[in-house]
Order: C-alpha cells, then structure tokens, then sequence
C-alpha cells in the first residue's frame, strides 16, 4: 500500500468537526473563537489538501457530502487513537505501562520472588516483565551494565553504583536421602556431615552458593567431598532422592518439599541472604515502580 503524504494540520480537522458537528459555518466559528472567513478558509484548504468536497454549501444550509461523512467517521476513530497515544504516553512516562527485565537465580524463584511478581502485576497489569534466569555472579556484570532492570542474587553485594535491597533470608537446610540413617532427626549439626558425600550445584551456575557451603564446611572443620553435580535445583533433589548423596539448601524447599527426601535444619546459624540489586545510574519510569514496591512490602 502506498503511503499517503497528509498535508493538512489539527486546526484545520478542529474547524471540520466544528462544522460537521453544527453544521452551520457562523456557529462553528463562534465555537472555535475565530471568524468565519478564517473558518471557510480552513475548511478550503482541508478539501484542497485532501482533494474532495466534504461539505455541500447553499445559502440556506450546510450538508456533509458522501466524502464528508467517510472523512468524519474515520477523523473519529483516529481521533480515539490518538486520545489513547496521549494516555499510553502519559502512562508510560510515570511507569504505569511499559517493561521490565527481572534476572533471577534458584532461590529466588524457588522462594520470595513469585509472590513480589504477583503483587506487582496485580497493581500493575500493563507492564510487562521478561523473566531471565541468570545465576548470582553473572548477574553483577549484567547489573552493572545495565542489561537488566533488577536482579534477584544472593548477597551481600557491594559495587559502585548498585543499590540492594534485601527480599529474603532463610536458613540453610539438609538435604537427605529418606533412608539416609540421619533422616528423622530434629536438627543436625555441620560437623555431623563431614564423612558425608555432597551433591552440590555446578560452578558456572552456583559458585556463589559453591563458596557459601565451602565457608561453612571448612568452619565446621571438614572440606565437604563432592561426588555429583547438577546444573538445576530439581537436579540436585533428584539426585539427593537416589541415594548419591547429600546436599544443602535453603529452606524455601519447605515450599515444594518432594516425598522422596529428607529435609532438616542446620543448627548453626547459617542463613541466605537473597537480595534485589539495580543500577542507579538509571531507573525507569516502570522499573521505579517495582523498587517501591518491594522497599515498602518487602521490610525484612
């Protein structure tokens, strides 16, 4: 289709619906506060421009023509368009609609980070947010770059220009076999697993967490043996439930807990901090939105 050159201005579509709508050039001119030869020299330019008669003139009356009453139906669908152009806008710049890159690694979405999306869609059904799974340490680079809104990380983190918000802090669980010979037990303390064959989360995708369970096993007084790795959450339960070994997690697994495993607390007060983590070197309009809302929701 070829495009059509509009050479005609918003005055001009004014003083046609004026007229259209009075049908009557003195009472169109009085509504729009100009004289009516200004008026018929808008409406004449508008036909000239647009190559058709849209109004039939005698002296007693005024008639839209055929041409007329198409060019007026269209001028109003156009004109709801554009009504909704500005309100889009408008909304747009205060981040009532728009978009919003979310990165998240296991924990996050395993634990607080499904209940912060639905809080924010209920309140923001409009702006749309792409989820994009992306484990801690590869989320600082992308965070300071900016390309992503926001991520959900395991902190503590501390860059130039990032500010964090803590979003969770659970604490660190067991995970057994069901016929492991400590599955039953209330509590269990780190030293009682340094004979214990340990299933942990790959180094691309876990090495933050990888370090956590270093830290807290060497304090322990033991290096934890790793006979298994797996690349996901789901991975590692399914291997912890055949028997290959044993793992530790958060305690957002409460949430899921599968039949085939033992779940059960650390003693030691060890915990992980999952944080939100943004760029301020700039924040959307939409983006500002979801920041407020987890700072005023989310008081942990």
């Amino acid at each position: 289709m070829n495009s059509i050159n509009i050479r005609f201005d918003l005055r001009q579509i004014r003083a046609f619906f004026a007229v259209a709508q009075t049908l009557h050039f003195k009472q169109a001119a009085e509504v729009l506060c100009i004289t009516q030869p200004a008026l018929s020299r808008l409406i004449k330019g508008l036909e000239e421009n647009i190559g058709a008669a849209l109004f039939a003139r005698t002296t007693r009356q005024v008639e839209l023509t055929a041409a007329g009453i198409l060019f007026l139906e269209e001028c109003q669908q156009a004109f709801i368009h554009l009504e909704r152009g500005v309100q889009l806008a408008q909304r747009a710049n205060t981040g009532d609609i728009g978009h919003i890159s979310v990165a998240y690694n296991d924990f996050s979405i395993n634990g607080v980070l499904p209940l912060i999306l639905d809080l924010f869609k209920e309140k923001y059904p409009d702006i749309s947010i792409e989820l994009i799974y992306m484990p801690s340490h590869e989320q600082h680079k992308a965070i300071q770059d900016h390309d992503i809104d926001v991520g959900f990380l395991i902190g503590p983190l501390k860059l130039k220009g990032i500010e964090t918000h803590r979003s969770a802090l659970e604490r660190v669980v067991a995970i057994l076999p069901k016929r492991h010979p400590l599955a039953g037990r209330k509590s269990l303390k780190m030293e009682e697993l340094a004979e214990e064959k340990f299933i942990l989360g790959t180094e691309s995708g876990w090495r933050e967490f990888r370090e956590y369970i270093f830290r807290a096993c060497m304090k322990a007084g033991f290096t934890p043996k790793i006979i298994q790795e797996a690349s996901t959450s789901n991975g590692i339960f399914g291997l912890v439930a055949a028997n290959m070994g044993i793992s530790l997690y958060s305690e957002c697994i409460e949430k899921f807990r599968r039949e085939d495993i033992e779940v059960i607390p650390i003693e030691e007060e060890l915990s992980i901090e999952t944080i939100a983590a943004w760029n301020t070197a700039f924040i959307s309009p939409s983006f500002r939105l979801l920041r407020d809302l987890l700072q005023s929701e989310l008081q942990i």
